[in-house]
């Protein structure tokens, strides 16, 4: 788009919209969200970017490299935090025989693995929102 308004409002917009995606993911165990609703908000911002800027733009700041490393990495810190109890002789995804500690109640770091199951999560969500989206625009320009 050629509308200089509308690039200045998403240019200043859009670190705002991924600061509160994070706050999502970062705050899923103590209000409502989590790592997926905060990835698709991160992902979101990152497809205002591209419906603003273009195609072209977009990679520059995201390459699919990027989005596939988010992926794999993604999945593979949430299957590592599922196994981290089956080490401890407990079942898959158990959060607090795991042996980290559970901190103190309604802070950041009160709910043993789930931060970082939602760190996960919201990664793997947000960079296949991107990429999903860069193939369906890639398919389309061909």
């Amino acid at each position: 788009m050629n509308s200089v308004i509308l690039r200045t409002v998403t240019k200043y917009l859009i670190p705002f919209i991924q600061l509160y995606g994070f706050y999502v993911i970062f705050h899923g165990h103590l209000s409502p969200g989590g790592g997926f609703a905060g990835g698709a908000v991160v992902g979101s911002s990152m497809i205002l970017y591209t419906l603003v800027f273009g195609l072209k733009e977009s990679k520059k700041i995201v390459s699919h490299k990027f989005t596939a490393i988010l992926e794999t990495g993604g999945i593979l810190a949430y299957i590592f935090l599922g196994l981290v109890g089956v080490f401890w002789g407990k079942s898959f995804l158990t959060n607090l025989a795991t042996g980290i500690q559970r901190g103190e109640p309604f802070s950041l770091f009160s709910a043993g693995i789930i931060l970082y199951l939602s760190l996960a999560i919201g990664f793997k969500v947000a960079s296949t929102i991107v990429t999903l989206f860069f193939t369906l625009l890639e398919d389309d320009q061909t």
